[in-house]
C-alpha cells in the first residue's frame, strides 16, 4: 500500500512530460515481454521441430518425411519443412525448365542458390521484433534518464521559488524523480537479456537448418543424404 501510495503521489506531482516518458517506458516494455514470450513460446515449438529431421530421414518417402515434419511443428511454419519444400520445388522446376536462363546452370548450382534463399527467408523472419528489443534495451535507460533530469530541474525550481532548501523539502521530489531512473533501467535489462537469449537460439536454429539443407542438397543429388556432422553449438 504504502508503494502504491508513493507512486500514486508520483503521478499526481509530476508534470505532462514526466507522465509521458513514464506512458512511453511502460509501452515499451509491454511490447517487448510480448516480443520475449512470443518469439520464447516460437523457440520451444522449433525444438520439437528439430527433434522430427531425423525422423525425416527415416521416413519410407519423401511425401511422409514432409508429413512427420508438418506433425512436429507445433502450429508453426516449420523451417525445416519449408526448406524440404524448397528442395523438391527447386529439382521440379529445373527439370521442368531447361530451355530458361536457369536451366543452364546445374542442378547442384541451381539447389545451392534455392535453399540458401530459403534459409535467408526463414532466418528474416526469426528475427522479426528483435531489433525493437535492441533498440530499446539501448535507449530506455537514456529516456529514464531524462525524465530523472527534467523531474530534479522541476523539483529544484519549486523549491527556488518557494524559498524553502531544507533536506526535507529536497529529498521528497528529488527522489521521485530518480524513480524515472529505475523504470528506465527496468525496461532495458529484460530487453537486452532476451534480445541475446533470443539471438543465440535463433543462431542455433539456422545452423540446424544449414546442416538440413546440406543433407537435402545430397540427397537430391545422390539419392542419400550425408551424415550429420556433429559440431558444437553456441
Amino acid at each position: 500500500m504504502t508503494s502504491a501510495f508513493q507512486l500514486g503521489m508520483f503521478w499526481q506531482q509530476s508534470d505532462l512530460a514526466i507522465r509521458a516518458v513514464a506512458l512511453g517506458l511502460m509501452a515499451m516494455s509491454v511490447a517487448c515481454w510480448y516480443l520475449i514470450v512470443l518469439h520464447g513460446r516460437r523457440q520451444w515449438r522449433l525444438r520439437r521441430a528439430a527433434a522430427a529431421m531425423d525422423g525425416f530421414w527415416h521416413a519410407a518417402s519423401f511425401e511422409q518425411g514432409l508429413a512427420t515434419l508438418d506433425a512436429a511443428g507445433g502450429g508453426i511454419a516449420n523451417p525445416y519443412r519449408l526448406l524440404a519444400l524448397a528442395c523438391r520445388q527447386a529439382v521440379q522446376h529445373h527439370r521442368d525448365n531447361q530451355q530458361d536462363l536457369h536451366g543452364q546452370l546445374s542442378l547442384a548450382d541451381w539447389l545451392s542458390e534455392s535453399l540458401s534463399g530459403a534459409i535467408d527467408e526463414c532466418a528474416e523472419q526469426l528475427q522479426s521484433g528483435l531489433s525493437m528489443l535492441a533498440s530499446v534495451g539501448s535507449t530506455a535507460p537514456f529516456i529514464g534518464l531524462f525524465g530523472t533530469v527534467w523531474g530534479i530541474y522541476h523539483a529544484l525550481v519549486n523549491l527556488g521559488v518557494a524559498g524553502q532548501s531544507t533536506l526535507d523539502k529536497v529529498a521528497g521530489p528529488v527522489g521521485e524523480a530518480l524513480i524515472m531512473t529505475a523504470f528506465g533501467l527496468a525496461v532495458a535489462i529484460p530487453a537486452v537479456l532476451g534480445y541475446n537469449a533470443l539471438t543465440r537460439a535463433n543462431r542455433r536454429v539456422i545452423s540446424r537448418m544449414q546442416r538440413f539443407a546440406r543433407q537435402l542438397h545430397a540427397y537430391s543429388l545422390t539419392g542419400s543424404a550425408t551424415q550429420p556432422l556433429t559440431a558444437r553449438e553456441d
